[in-house]
């Protein structure tokens, strides 16, 4: 169970640093801009999960391999762009596929880490504690990201980027709440916000929304 944790916590961290970089590449950031998104994006979600079970500091803070491990993904993704010139424009032209497997690899992989962590701490018969906490590891590092890049936040308009999450820690969740092997419970969540979050993107789901109204044409 802890191996796969930790497996799941260097997949996460690498998939959302990476992610993290390339939004601070795209804004057109310095090297130290983009270090600190990538960071930010890859530990801020289990940061505010360690708030919320009581972990303080948290794990981020007291086990640095995690912030140097995103740290170097950072520093790797901006010395590849600087020096390999025409490497950007093969990159901006495949931009969304990619910031969409790494987000996708990101969000599965955290979300089933943050349900599994809420079972570690002892609250395996709370089911939405463990749904909370999972999609608050999930998501939380990519709001930020999109936060201090000056954009919308991903979950709030695509590709059912929330709901993915939420799926995946429902899964993770029944399978501890019921005393199934937990092991399965937390592949079965990863593989199905991966499967619904390639669905989405295959067919264009998206949650609905408000087009077209005055209030959207009117600034504030």
């Amino acid at each position: 169970m802890q191996i796969l944790l930790l497996i799941f916590d260097i997949m996460g961290t690498l998939s959302f640093a990476v992610s993290g970089a390339l939004v601070g590449i795209k804004r057109k950031m310095d090297i130290f801009g983009v270090t600190v998104l990538a960071i930010v994006t890859a530990t801020g979600g289990g940061i505010l999960r360690d708030i919320i079970v009581g972990h303080l500091p948290p794990q981020a803070f007291l086990n640095p391999c995690y912030v140097a491990l995103s740290a170097a993904a950072g520093l790797v993704c901006f010395s590849v762009m600087c020096f390999h010139p025409r490497l950007p424009d093969k990159i901006a032209a495949a931009y969304d596929m990619v910031m969409f497997c790494f987000d996708t690899l990101g969000v599965a992989a955290f979300t089933v880490d943050g349900a599994a962590v809420a079972t570690v701490e002892g609250y395996g018969d709370n089911l939405f504690l463990m749904v909370f906490l999972g999609v608050i590891t999930g998501v939380g590092g990519g709001v930020i990201r999109d936060v201090l890049a000056s954009r919308v936040p991903e979950v709030f308009k695509k590709h059912v980027y929330a709901l993915a999450s939420i799926l995946g820690a429902v899964v993770t969740g029944v399978f501890a709440l019921y005393g199934i092997d937990e092991q399965t419970g937390i592949l079965c969540g990863f593989a199905a916000i991966v499967l619904l979050r390639i669905l989405a993107a295959r067919f264009r789901w998206n949650l609905p929304k408000v087009e077209g109204t005055k209030l959207s044409q009117r600034s504030d």
